[in-house]
């Protein structure tokens, strides 16, 4: 290894010919002492005067590489020097420097300066000769193997690939897949048989199932009649009876027939899940909250136990919509829990989508949907009123920005547009069925006691058997057992005193908490004459809502937020143990605990929801021909044909919603006799022309003995198709 200096392992050239003087008189110049000349850097014998003998004895030495181009570098720059510096004074500086040095020539009498110069430059050459003869390499340069390869250009394949792998290990990319795995496993066995089973029951998943079918279907084939749907023949806005599932009209376009609607209402009930554990953990994450503790406030809102009870009740699943909407909007607007409003982080984009999810999320229905929508308003009063506080206070315009207040405005009138659509056929049911108005007594009947906050459902796997007594004290135990998890409460409660939240968000969230649960309890808190009351008489919409205890949801994501404050402390502060402990060992374990409370508020979620077998599509409702009344009829049958009727959606009387129509109810009761005189003619006058009756289901009913009695005489026909009689009028 040659070296510039001994002991130091840097190889550094020695500045050959006027370079080197230039820079020697340049030291000097500077006041700064020269060292004495080693032996080794005395001038070997014929060295001329003001030329600097190559390192090492070695003219290759000069240069690391060997190579002569190199060296004519280094000449080349000499030479600049040389001339930058060629003034008398550096002159005498040289000659000064070389005779300190110890350098001789063949004369003793000291050349003039042209002399010197002439010396230098033929030695130059000389050296520079000598240089390109010995160094020139034959072949491949001889420190090639060691020089850095330049970096390749990579390929179009090559730069998706990388795009591809930095997608897939994305936060939330994962946290996408994390949640659709959760789903699977925690709703299992929903997708073991997908065609022929349904969670929970059969009756109102088989109308949910019916509206994603229908809503499909009439959109593509004929969407004026999105709302005159082909049951409750021939009742006008039928589609409005109940929560509609529009949203899902895209799902609803794929595939056709009972089976179709089955497998297609599966598929949701497990996307519900898994949009809603991902739309509560962006939420946390943009409020300020770390992963677990996001993952926390996301399992928590999708797995509480209450909601086990709600299973048969797809749009009350479909919640997800909710925390999504208010983290982006969150997001674009620049604030989180944590940071509070930093205009820098500002984006238009994110409002838009925000305001679009929420829109969506209201076509669901109105029985989670309007709620929200009245929160929506309330949260956008309240920010109006505080930034105009504000700037009144403080004399200046709080930064918000032209592009945000546009896609605001833009944005709230899509929704309040969406809203508006949604409302104007409920409103016509309302006006056409006076009687489908909700009551404060209907109110009653399903506001839960406040041992319902602590009450878990049967279809819990951990306390469903442990609250068997308390559910029997409840009047409706599905609609009043609200336990959001115990797990949760502890959470939340270790949330008030240690969290990342600031103090007053901790109280505001507490405040937050137990307004949502007073309002849960409808009558129930001091009959309701202050809180929930007030709510039903003045607000448009509020009394269609007859089950309060369905804003328990509001108060399980408040839960969880406080309780994603208090995991997000403890593992900061793991963070901070495991860094200063030395040795480091306890480190992994530590952080292995953070997932404790994540693992805990995953167990208490388990479910032994039943997935009963859908009864089987008759042969006859496959090709009798509408307008059809299928017998018996009642509200738990009739959603059973509203599913069978997704085979070409022939118009059916029968129908099952949350009320039941005046001429539903005359049909019912005027068929019991059928087939006689009197109905025929009844069912006559409404179009009617078939009858489906099931011989399966006459059993104790007046059609166990008349199904075989001939009917010639009655002017209609009669056949057995499969398991049914089909009647023509």
């Amino acid at each position: 290894m040659t070296s510039g200096q001994p002991g130091t392992g840097n190889a550094r050239p020695t500045p050959t010919g006027a370079a080197g003087e230039s820079q020697q008189a340049t030291t000097a110049a500077a006041g700064t002492p020269t060292q004495p000349a080693r032996t080794s850097d005395k001038a070997p014998a014929g060295t001329t005067a003001g030329q600097s003998p190559p390192v090492g004895g070695d003219t290759t030495a000069a240069t690391p590489n060997g190579d002569a181009g190199a060296v004519r570098a280094t000449s080349g720059a000499a030479s600049k020097d040389a001339a930058r510096h060629g003034d008398k004074q550096g002159n005498a500086a040289k000659k000064d420097d070389a005779a300190k040095k110890g350098d001789t020539t063949k004369d003793s009498t000291p050349a003039k300066d042209s002399d010197l110069a002439k010396d230098a430059k033929a030695d130059g050459a000389d050296a520079t000769d000598k240089v390109d003869s010995e160094a020139k390499p034959v072949g491949p340069e001889r420190w090639e193997a060691f020089a850095s390869a330049p970096e390749p250009r990579p390929s179009i394949f090559s730069r998706a690939g990388r795009a591809v792998g930095r997608f897939l290990i994305h936060e939330w990319t994962l946290a996408a897949l994390g949640a659709l795995a959760l789903a699977v496993l925690m709703t299992w066995p929903t997708l073991r048989y997908p065609r022929y089973t349904l969670p929970q029951d059969y009756w109102d998943p088989s109308l949910q199932a019916w509206q994603m079918a229908w809503s499909g279907h009439i959109l593509l084939a004929e969407p004026a009649r999105l709302w005159q749907s082909n049951t409750f023949f021939p009742e006008l806005w039928s589609f409005a009876f109940s929560d509609t599932l529009l949203g899902y009209a895209p799902a609803g376009m794929l595939g056709s027939g009972p089976e179709d609607a089955v497998l297609r209402y599966n598929i949701m009930f497990v996307l519900a899940h898994a949009l809603a554990t991902l739309g509560a953990y962006a939420l946390a994450r943009q409020l300020g909250a770390g992963r677990i503790g996001a993952a926390v406030a996301g399992v928590s809102y999708t797995y509480a136990p209450w909601l086990l009870a709600q299973a048969g009740h797809l749009h009350v699943l479909s919640n997800g919509g909710i925390p999504l909407a208010l983290a982006m909007l969150a997001r674009g607007h620049g604030w989180s829990l944590r940071h509070g409003y930093r205009p820098e982080r500002r984006h238009d984009g994110w409002v838009y989508a925000g305001w679009l999810v929420a829109a969506w999320q209201l076509s669901l229905g109105f029985g989670i949907g309007l709620p929200f929508a009245y929160f929506l308003a309330g949260a956008v009063l309240v920010t109006a009123v505080l930034f105009i506080v504000r700037r009144l206070r403080t004399g200046q315009a709080v930064p918000f920005g032209r592009r945000l207040f546009a896609a605001d405005v833009l944005g709230g009138v899509l929704f309040a547009g969406v809203g508006l659509l949604m409302a104007f056929p409920f409103f016509k049911v309302t006006e056409l069925h006076p009687y489908a108005e909700r009551t404060i007594g209907d109110i009653s009947l399903f506001s839960p006691p406040a041992s319902g906050f602590v009450t878990a459902p049967g279809e819990s796997r951990i306390w469903g058997g442990l609250h068997e007594g308390a559910r029997a004290a409840l009047p409706w135990h599905p609609e009043m057992t609200l336990l959001p998890g115990f797990v949760l409460y502890a959470l939340a409660a270790g949330g008030l005193f240690f969290s990342v939240w600031r103090l007053r968000h901790r109280l505001l969230l507490l405040a937050g908490v137990l307004l949502t649960m007073v309002f849960a309890m409808g009558t129930r808190f001091f009959d309701g004459t202050f809180t929930y009351v007030p709510l039903f008489e003045h607000l448009p919409g509020w009394s269609a809502l007859r089950t309060p205890g369905r804003l328990m949801l509001w108060t399980t994501l408040l839960l969880g937020l406080l309780a994603a404050g208090a995991v997000t402390a403890l593992t900061d502060r793991v963070r901070e143990l495991t860094a200063q402990r030395i040795p480091s060992w306890p480190g992994p374990w530590l952080r292995m605990a953070t997932l404790l409370p994540l693992l805990l508020v995953t167990v208490e979620g388990l479910n032994t929801t039943p997935h009963p077998v859908v009864p089987t599509q008759p042969a006859a409702m496959r090709s009798a021909e509408g307008p059809m009344l299928v017998l018996p009829s009642n509200q738990s049958l009739d959603q059973h044909v509203m599913l069978w009727s997704t085979s070409g959606f022939p118009d059916v009387v029968n129908g099952g919603s949350g009320f039941t129509p005046r001429q539903l109810d005359d049909v019912r009761r005027v068929s019991q006799s059928f087939p006689d005189q009197t109905s025929i003619d009844y069912l006559r006058t409404l179009g009617v022309r078939t009858v489906v009756l099931l011989r399966g289901q006459v059993a104790g009913t007046p059609w166990e003995i008349t199904i075989d009695a001939p009917v010639e005489s009655l002017g209609i026909s009669r056949q057995e198709v499969g398991e049914a009689v089909v009647y023509r009028l």
